[in-house]
């Protein structure tokens, strides 16, 4: 499954990359891994729990259901605002601590979401898959959540976005 995680995450990158003209930059630095490991796993703990409960949460309200499906950005508001959070450069002067970016962690963050994507995939295609409907929002949702947290990291600018947008949207 690793390598499936890999290869999508790659690929997304590719696509992205190819759709923008212009490289994307690698988003870790050996600076940004100072952090402990328990200070890591708890990070992406805290991210892995906030995709349960807002997924959960759309599936008991469909709140952000559209006639196009729900919609990730709404899906998904405190999941993104924790992954911008966890980028900040910059405080307010009055700040207790000093600005730390984590791309680490949102990295850790993408590999769980390309990981749930396979997961999906292989619910999917399984003899007579449990809620098949339920499988395809979810996936379907998940694939728009990496794409939101790519935009993030690489802190793509709203004619970028609406560039890739544009693109998926077409093919």
């Amino acid at each position: 499954m690793d390598a499936r995680v890999k290869t999508l995450l790659q690929g997304r990158r590719e696509r992205m990359s190819r759709v923008l003209g212009r490289p994307l930059p690698s988003p870790v630095s050996p600076e940004s891994t100072t952090a402990s490991r328990a200070a890591t796993a708890h990070l992406l703990e805290d991210a892995e729990d906030l995709y349960w409960n807002e997924l959960e949460w759309e599936h008991i309200t469909a709140e952000e259901d559209t006639v196009g499906g729900p919609i990730v950005s709404l899906t998904f508001p405190g999941l993104l605002a924790f992954v911008r959070g966890l980028l900040l450069t910059e405080t307010m002067p009055d700040a207790l601590a000093p600005a730390e970016p984590r791309p680490d962690v949102v990295e850790d963050i993408t590999r769980f979401l390309a990981g749930r994507i396979v997961e999906l995939e292989e619910g999917l295609a399984g003899s007579e898959p449990e809620e098949p409907d339920r499988l395809r929002a979810e996936l379907a949702l998940t694939d728009g959540l990496i794409d939101h947290v790519l935009y993030v990291l690489y802190s793509l600018e709203s004619e970028e976005i609406e560039r890739l947008e544009g693109a998926r949207a077409g093919g």
